[in-house]
Order: C-alpha cells, then structure tokens, then sequence
C-alpha cells in the first residue's frame, strides 16, 4: 500500500513517542518482512542458537526440530505486538500506559530499556570481535568503537532508513546464508557430525524455550516498526509479514549456528567454527555478519532511546521531543555502552544472556497482558489522549487489575525458572529445563481477562475509550 506519504517522508525520523498523524503514514507491510528476517541474520542468533547442541547436547535433527518449535510459537506472540502498530501508530512502550496505568507501566518500560542496552552493548561487541576477526590490524576495542558509531548514525537517522538497509540486508544476507549452508555440508570436517549428541527431554525443553524467548524478547519494541504504516493496514497482513520474517530469518541462523558448531571439533567458540566451517568464504561470512550487526544493533539503541524518553515523558507530560532529543541520548546512550564494553570482560556476551533470561521473566507476563487487553478487551481501541496525560486520562496512575495480574505472573514462574542467579525446583527436578516461560503465559493470560472483565470500573473507561476514539 502506497500512500502519499512515502515518496515525501524525510530521511531523518521527526518523529519520537508521540502519535504519528494520518499524513505522515507511510510504507508497505512487506517492509515488516525485510526488517525481521534480514535483522535476525547475525552473530547473536547463530551463537544462541549454537547452545542447542553445545550446552544441551542435542544432535542435529532434534536441535533443529526444538529451534523450530521455539521460533514456531514465539513469533506468534510477537507478531501479535507488531499488528498493533499501524492500529495505534504510537511506540509499544508508551501504549503500556493503557493497560497498566501512566505511573504502572514504568517498571516495564524501565526493563525493557535496560535490556535494549544490554543488547546494544553486547552487539557492539560481536562487531568489534568481528571487525578485527577481518582486519588483524583493528584491535577489538576500536572495532567497539566503529560498530557503535555505526549502528548509532543509522539509529539516529531513525525508521525509515532502518528499513531501508533491512531491505538491502535481506537479498544480500539471505544469499550469503544460503551460500553458507552450501559451503559448509560440502565441507564437513567431522565423522559425528549427524551422530554427535542425542535426544534428551530437558535439552530439548531448553533449546525449544531459548527459540520461544528470543522472538519474546523482541515484543517490548516490533510495533515500534510498525507504527508509521496506514491505520487502515489489515491486522492479518502486518501479522503474517512479521511472523513470516521473524521466524524464517532467526531459525535459519539458529540452525547454522548448530550446523557450524557440529562440523567442526568439538569445544571451539561459535564464531570461530563458523570462521572454520564455511572455509574460503569465511570473511566474506565475517564481512556481512559485521554490516548485519551494525545494522541491526540500530534498532536496540532506537529503543532504548524511544524507552529513555517514554520515563521522563511520564512525569514531563508536555515534553513530546524531536530527532534532535533523540539524536542527543542516542550519543549520551551510545558513549555510555562504548565505555562498558571495552573495559567489559571476556565473558560479557555470557553474560549479557544470563542478564537477559532474568529480564524475560518479568516481560512474560507484560506481554500477555498487553496482547490480552489489545485484542480481547478493547479490540484496538484507545483513547491515545488519556495516554499521553499525567494522570492517565481514563485509564488512571494504576490499574489495580494488571499490576495484580503481573505480580502473580511473575510469582507462577519462579518454580519452573533456570537463571544464574536462580534455579526454581521443578527446573532441577526436570535437569534444568526453563519453562517459566510458557507457565507465564498461561496463567497470567486468563487472570488477567478475568480480572479486567469482572471490575466495573475498568468497564466504564473501557466504555470511555471507544467513545473517544470515535469521536
């Protein structure tokens, strides 16, 4: 779909939290396919998706049947968040407001913005490892520098260069992926590698749940690339798009992070089998897994960013800033993560993935909330003035009904959780498996509806919102 708007809107983004208005629409829903799969070819997938067979010692067939349950499932729910783009045409932070309230959403909006950064600055180290994986000369620290620089000008610039390059990394990452594969099952280097590994149940669980929760860990911020398409856009059509691109692109670079690891020796770094397993193309491999860092790492300090301002815009309420707001805190943002990762240690991307498994036990439950209260209680109809007041308009400083039904969303997985910091008993019980996940989702999802429907009040602003709306 073609509107007026995409031939006219400026390369630089004006736009940060606030509503984007009917004529500055733009776009086409295939644009959310191109973003998706061309995003999810880097590094950090192939690593996550190298754990399968690596940690949990499964062998080929079965880690690529769990990877693709996991993206299977997990795209569902974050599609879901990217169809409510176009309907609401604000950021997925800010919308939260609505469901828990203008001083309730800020625990989540604070977490999400933490884990954006926390992606942000474990990319740019990928990039820097990566950059001086193809050019000895470059030490890993100015390869830091020159990742984040990069990402941060692209980020900068803001939505509609983004997916441009996304629409360019596609063809370009896609083809190179393919030629990968290619290289790699012609050049085995291993006797095992089909017979290396072998079905276990917790494994299994485990590589299914690490697919599942990386498409989760996209849902706090997929509407915000859907946020400038035409209102009238179908639901299904951003959906399919999204899920199509998000699932198709992360589970093939989950699968050749298996794929590289099994046809090499045993116990290397991921991106060094990779660097190993695909041989004479391997800095070409290097080379485009660098531009895809880059490229997508925009996307993380775009929402820490668009988070940053959604906090202070709680207690400033009339403060709507403009790209260049957004230009200074991506700096402030960007100069911070530089700092950190240079001096981080060795193990910061391990880290990074045991910070992130945390943070995901509080966003499940988010994410059943907000998609239960989007699609089955207000239908996509909000009143967007109420969210942008101080005291929440309609929707008030609390929603008692979702703060409740987050608690006890968070409290339900605690058992079933396999964190650094904590393993729940039925996890041990079940050799480490993390379900928490999955126990969130299907908890917190019927309580939630139960409560919102069973308070009054709640129904006379949900009343309010739809005539407002029409209004």
């Amino acid at each position: 779909m073609v509107t007026a708007a995409t031939t006219s809107a400026p390369l630089i983004e004006k736009h940060t939290i606030g509503y984007v208005p009917p004529e500055d629409r733009h776009g086409k829903t295939r644009d959310l396919f191109t973003l998706w799969f061309g995003g999810n070819i880097a590094p950090l997938p192939i690593v996550t998706g190298a754990l399968g067979v690596q940690m949990f010692h499964l062998n080929l067939v079965w880690g690529i049947v769990a990877i693709l349950i996991g993206h299977l499932v997990g795209g569902v729910l974050m599609a879901l968040h990217s169809a409510q783009g176009p309907q609401m045409g604000i950021p997925q932070m800010i919308q939260s407001r609505a469901q828990f309230g203008s001083l309730g959403a800020l625990l989540v909006v604070l977490i999400a913005g933490i884990m954006y950064i926390g992606f942000f600055a474990s990319n740019i180290v990928l990039a820097g490892k990566s950059l001086h994986g193809v050019i000895d000369s470059v030490p890993v620290p100015v390869g830091i520098v020159i990742g984040a620089l990069g990402s941060g000008i692209i980020g900068i610039i803001g939505y509609r260069f983004i997916h441009v390059l996304n629409r360019i990394g596609t063809w370009v990452l896609g083809a190179g992926i393919v030629l990968g594969f290619g290289y790699i099952f012609t050049h085995v280097q291993t006797a095992d590698f089909l017979t290396r590994g072998s079905f276990n149940i917790s494994g299994w669980l485990a590589t299914v749940s690490l697919a599942a929760l990386w498409q989760i860990a996209f849902a706090p911020y997929v509407s915000d690339y859907s946020r400038y398409l035409p209102a009238n856009v179908p639901v299904a059509a951003t959906f399919w798009t999204t899920y199509l691109g998000t699932v198709l692109g992360s589970s093939l670079s989950f699968i050749f992070g298996a794929v590289a690891v099994l046809a090499t020796p045993v116990g290397m770094d991921t991106m060094d089998a990779v660097k190993l397993a695909t041989g004479s193309i391997g800095p070409l491999m290097l080379v485009l897994f660098l531009l895809s860092v880059i490229s997508h790492n925009a996307l993380n300090l775009y929402g820490a960013v668009l988070s940053l301002i959604t906090l202070v815009q709680t207690f400033a309420y009339r403060w709507i800033p403009t790209a260049k707001s957004r230009a200074v805190l991506s700096i402030i943002i960007l100069a911070a993560c530089c700092f950190a990762a240079v001096g981080a240690s060795a193990n910061f991307i391990g880290h990074f993935v045991d910070m992130v498994l945390v943070l995901l036990v509080v966003l499940v439950p988010w994410t059943a909330i907000n998609l239960i209260d989007f699609y089955a209680i207000h239908k996509g109809q909000y009143d967007i003035n109420s969210i942008f007041k101080v005291d929440g308009g309609i929707y008030g400083r609390y929603n008692p009904q979702a703060l409740l039904a987050y608690a006890i969303g968070i409290a339900v997985q605690i058992p079933f959780m396999n964190t650094p910091l904590y393993v729940g008993p039925i996890s041990e019980h079940i050799n480490g498996a993390d379900l928490s996940w999955l126990v969130g989702l299907i908890i917190t999802s019927p309580l939630y509806y139960w409560l919102a429907n069973r308070d009054t009040a709640y129904k006379r602003r949900l009343s309010t919102g739809k005539l407002a709306n029409s209004l």
